[in-house]
């Protein structure tokens, strides 16, 4: 089974057994709704524990989170550093046009003429739009903004990218 990251326990929050998580999805709707099932990835264990969401609000930078049976602090802060993460059986459809990230990374983006860039290894959120970094074998990453007027195609299957580059857009 394939298993998809969600966000990371960073601390605690309070004594009532709340978390504090800095999250890595799109859809913290979705993933923290009440009810939700998550799976805890502690560091040097093989086995995940299950949890499910009791609480979700957002506090700074933060999403903080309650889990069922889990009502203080001391039953939460050996979460610390795990990895929350849901499966591919959890993953919803996407809207055309819309991707997940482990779609993204490691696409190989070419222009429109046929050169080559380079791969996706990693995705900025800026607010506005993403924007997708992109490491050719040799040089120095390029920052390629993922909207309509760039990008011209994405296979995620083929695991290829086109774009069409806007002057001074490559440097």
């Amino acid at each position: 089974m394939q298993w998809f990251n969600v966000g990371k326990i960073v601390n605690t929050h309070g004594i009532n057994g709340e978390v504090r998580v800095i999250s890595r999805t799109h859809f913290p709707e979705e993933r923290y709704a009440i009810g939700s099932e998550l799976s805890l990835f502690m560091p040097n264990e093989k086995k995940p524990i299950q949890l499910t969401v009791a609480s979700h609000r957002r506090h700074k930078n933060f999403d903080l989170l309650t889990f069922e049976h889990h009502y203080s602090i001391g039953d939460v802060e050996k979460y610390r550093d795990g990895i929350l993460k849901v499966s591919e059986k959890q993953l919803g459809d996407l809207d055309e046009g819309e991707f997940y990230y482990h779609e993204i990374i490691g696409c190989t983006v070419m222009t429109n003429t046929g050169d080559v860039i380079g791969k996706v290894t990693d995705i900025l959120e800026t607010g506005a739009n993403d924007v997708w970094t992109v490491t050719p074998e040799e040089g120095k990453p390029q920052y390629i903004p993922f909207i309509d007027d760039i990008v011209k195609e994405v296979d995620v299957d083929e695991k290829r990218i086109v774009i069409e580059p806007m002057e001074g857009l490559l440097s």
